[in-house]
């Protein structure tokens, strides 16, 4: 009740309660100087150590974060290690802090100007014939829409177009009788001339003045259906066509398409409608603007690159077909990336690594994973997880504290190896000896064994030779007389003087010692007889 009373043995208080005692840790853990608070680095998630937060909450997996101790990350823990501040120095190590941004890519490629496939057309003939008349001769010409290209001689076309004329006469004679029945036999005639005129592309126009004069036109004459430049011609004066063949190819270049190709880790930046910009090396300080206007969905095995169609505006037609030119591309914006520079992270193929900035001289290696490389000049890489905003991060000299690293962890592992205590070996144990097993006292030693914990009762004392038995270094208070058999004990051989023989009771009836062989007159003899029960004899003086 009152810890102010101690003692240096058991017992009772003043109260007579029994005591109780106090161990040497507990007072050790009292006087010990009270902890210091421990400071929070971050919170990590359980599962992944690169997944990290600068205040508590639950990870992505829904799990409690777990904070990281400054005095975790001191050396030996996970590589990091300590360097003098004027070796870092003689060492030229440099940090810059994490940091966020819109981050986004400049793309740099090249292109190629093309055709614009929507732009492109194509002239026909829908009926058989013999070019008649050819008006543009050449590959390059350029045509405006409605321009004449050929006349087509086609006897079906005449044979048609007086088909159409007989109709119109069957149709007013068939009004002048008012037949209804008539008059709609013919309507229905007319009306098939009249569209075998409109498939073979008869303008409007001539089958209107076809209707007023009643003039057959021998050939058909085919028109630029748009502006641009003839790109290709298969028609020659006199050469026999046949429906569907192809005589012209035009192509309006007032809009072009580039064909840029891009590496497969620079399309994730690309997305349909970007603005581009373009520049001719013929034309230099010209630039052109565009946008992206489609990215094809497979890549080229022997290029490993992917084709983007870029579409810009060719007013001057400046851009021409089969230009190459060089292409710019803004990558689209990642907002509020956080960031470092490229040289700040190791990369080792299975894992990368930043080395992070303690202060004095400490340095801690961290793993990251990494996104996508780009900003100001294409020197940072977005920061998927591992840092937080504000932490140093060395940016020079990272491969020297790299090996420094590795060397302090390989330390550690070796030391940890040497001071793990050895594994528990079972103890030997001997087998329980056999009845009839005698001791061999002769090569014991018996002035190193302890008689006070020996069990003398159960000793077999009749197989025993006391004789070479040093009983000076006996603790005969610890023996158990009782069962000891005196009478085949030879006392003419035992040092009596360091036996206390107050203890012994030399009265039992059950005792035969054999006095006689006992020298009780030495002068170095210090028995004490005390108490001792001796029966009287006349031959003991």
């Amino acid at each position: 009740m009152d810890p102010t009373e101690i003692y240096d043995k058991p017992g009772k208080s003043k109260m007579g309660m029994d005591l109780i005692p106090v161990y040497e840790d507990e007072v050790a853990a009292q006087q010990a100087p009270p902890k210091q608070e421990r400071k929070i680095l971050y919170w990590r998630a359980p599962m992944d150590p690169t997944e990290i937060y600068d205040k508590p909450g639950k990870s992505k997996m829904g799990m409690d974060l777990i904070p990281v101790y400054e005095d975790e990350a001191e050396l030996g823990s996970g590589g990091a290690i300590r360097i003098d501040p004027a070796v870092v120095q003689t060492m030229g190590v440099r940090t810059t802090p994490v940091r966020r941004m819109d981050f986004s890519r400049m793309i740099r490629t090249v292109g190629e100007v093309q055709y614009d496939e929507e732009r492109l057309y194509a002239v026909n003939a829908r009926i058989s014939g013999w070019i008649e008349k050819l008006y543009v001769h050449f590959v390059g010409d350029e045509v405006q829409a409605g321009t004449p290209l050929l006349e087509i001689y086609s006897p079906e076309l005449v044979t048609t177009q007086e088909e159409y004329l007989l109709a119109l006469k069957n149709l007013a004679r068939a009004r002048q009788r008012n037949v209804p029945e008539a008059v709609a036999d013919a309507e229905k005639l007319l009306e098939a001339a009249r569209q075998r005129l409109v498939y073979w592309a008869v303008p409007e126009q001539e089958i209107a003045h076809l209707e007023q004069t009643g003039e057959v036109r021998r050939t058909l004459r085919l028109d630029a259906p748009a502006t641009g430049v003839v790109i290709d011609r298969n028609a020659l004066e006199g050469t026999y066509v046949r429906a569907g063949q192809d005589l012209f190819r035009i192509a309006d270049l007032r809009s072009v398409w580039v064909h840029a190709s891009f590496y497969e880790n620079e399309v994730p930046w690309i997305r349909e409608g970007q603005p581009v910009t373009m520049e001719l090396s013929y034309l230099p300080g010209k630039t052109y603007t565009g946008h992206v206007s489609y990215i094809y969905p497979y890549l080229r095995e022997k290029a490993r690159d992917v084709h983007v169609r870029l579409i810009f505006a060719n007013p001057d037609l400046d851009l021409k077909p089969g230009m190459y030119a060089n292409v710019t591309l803004q990558g689209r914006t990642i907002p509020n990336a956080l960031v470092v520079p490229t040289e700040a992270v190791i990369r080792s193929g299975e894992r990368s690594l930043v080395f992070v900035a303690r202060g004095e001289g400490r340095f801690e290696p961290r793993e990251v994973r990494l996104g996508a490389e780009g900003g100001p000049g294409n020197r940072y890489v977005h920061i998927l997880s591992g840092l937080l905003e504000g932490e140093d991060v060395v940016v020079s000299a990272q491969f020297l504290l790299d090996s420094e690293s590795r060397l302090q962890e390989a330390i550690q592992k070796m030391l940890s190896a040497r001071q793990a205590p050895p594994p528990a070996e079972a103890p030997a144990t001997l087998p329980p000896a056999a009845p009839g097993d005698t001791m061999d006292h002769d090569t014991m030693d018996h002035d190193t064994m302890d008689h006070g914990t020996m069990d003398h009762g159960t000793m077999d004392h009749d197989a025993t030779d006391h004789g070479t038995m040093d009983h000076g270094t006996m603790d005969h208070d610890a023996t158990d007389h009782d069962a000891t058999d005196h009478g085949t004990m030879d006392h003419g051989t035992t040092d009596h003087s360091q036996m206390d023989h107050g203890q012994m009771d030399h009265a039992r009836p059950d005792t035969t010692m054999n006095h006689d062989a006992m020298d009780h007159a030495r002068p170095d003899t210090t028995m004490n007889h005390g108490p001792g029960h001796h029966a009287p004899r006349p031959d003991i003086r």
